[in-house]
């Protein structure tokens, strides 16, 4: 899906932790949510009027909720929204996902104990948290499903003063009536991938090594691969079930759908995945050693899902 370099001027040793693995560069808190059908714009208005000091804390980075979308590609019209599916196997957890980005885990840590945390989630008072929980069962199918990730390979732009949400007291101050879905404010394009713990390293070197060109890419955000921190407790937590949810997850954000599609049918796309122009493809069988594209390092194929993100908050700095 996206490309990755190394870090400038470290060497490789450097970048290793005691395991063999990747050092993280940041920490990302997701939050998945199964939300009723027809229910996205309440959702959404919940989140846009909600009390939070999210922008002011030590640590903070980046900051979007996203809803899924499918992208239309039979007739090149774009996005179509999400089909939540039958809700009662659960096929639609995650069809909204808080993103939050943190220099250090530790940052997140000191969040989740502190009284902003408590405030963001109605927990100041018996009365506004009840309040909470009941709004929550009217749109929600389900309690939200936390994961937490190690952010590695991270690439990003310092964004453009004018580019910069205005934020009131470290939160978005966006008008929402609950009718109707909030404005796309960037488009992100994420792959899952199911690796073993005996692939790991190598899965992660493969990208390492990767030569990547997205920062000189017109829209281009952020990246990161994104590895599963399965160590992560608290309230909500449940383990990860490896069957069904991935190890690692490339993430890159992008400033619109269009900068995504530009990126995705140009030269920087098939320099990255290996891909030579359509004339100089060779197919069929006795191509050579050239053709033939490394083996695979996960147990099924990557699944690439797409969303649009929603009350964008940034550093100036970037992500």
């Amino acid at each position: 899906m996206a490309t990755v370099e190394q870090t400038e001027n470290t060497s490789d040793s450097d970048q290793l932790t005691s395991n063999g693995l990747l050092k993280r560069d940041r920490y990302v808190a997701t939050n998945r949510f199964a939300v009723r059908k027809d229910k996205g714009p309440k959702f959404e208005a919940r989140w846009a009027n909600r009390k939070s000091r999210l922008s002011e804390l030590d640590g903070f980075k980046y900051f979007h909720l996203m809803r899924r979308v499918e992208l239309n590609n039979e007739d090149g019209d774009g996005i179509t929204t999400y089909s939540e599916g039958d809700k009662k196997d659960g096929s639609n957890m995650g069809n909204y996902v808080s993103f939050t980005i943190w220099d250090k885990k530790s940052h997140f840590s000191a969040w989740r104990k502190g009284d902003a945390f408590k405030e963001a989630h109605g927990g100041t008072s018996i009365s506004a948290f009840m309040s909470t929980m009941i709004s929550s069962a009217m749109i929600l199918r389900g309690a939200p499903r936390p994961a937490f990730y190690d952010g590695l390979l991270v690439q990003s732009v310092p964004p453009a003063a004018e580019d910069i949400p205005e934020t009131v007291d470290g939160w978005r101050n966006v008008e929402a009536d609950g009718i109707v879905n909030l404005p796309v404010e960037c488009f992100v394009a994420t792959n899952q991938f199911f690796v073993s713990s005996d692939n790991a390293m190598a899965f992660e070197q493969r990208w390492a090594s990767r030569e990547s060109k997205l920062k000189e890419c017109e829209g281009f955000v952020a990246f990161s691969m994104m590895r599963r921190d399965t160590g992560g407790k608290g309230h909500g937590v449940v383990p990860m079930d490896a069957a069904t949810e991935p190890t690692y997850l490339s993430t890159t954000i992008w400033k619109d759908r269009a900068s995504f599609d530009k990126w995705r049918e140009g030269t920087a796309f098939r320099k990255a995945h290996g891909a030579k122009p359509p004339s100089e493809q060779v197919k069929g069988a006795g191509a050579g050693e050239d053709a033939k594209p490394p083996p695979p390092l996960w147990s099924q194929p990557p699944k690439p899902i797409f969303y649009e993100g929603t009350l964008v908050i940034s550093k100036p700095e970037g992500a």
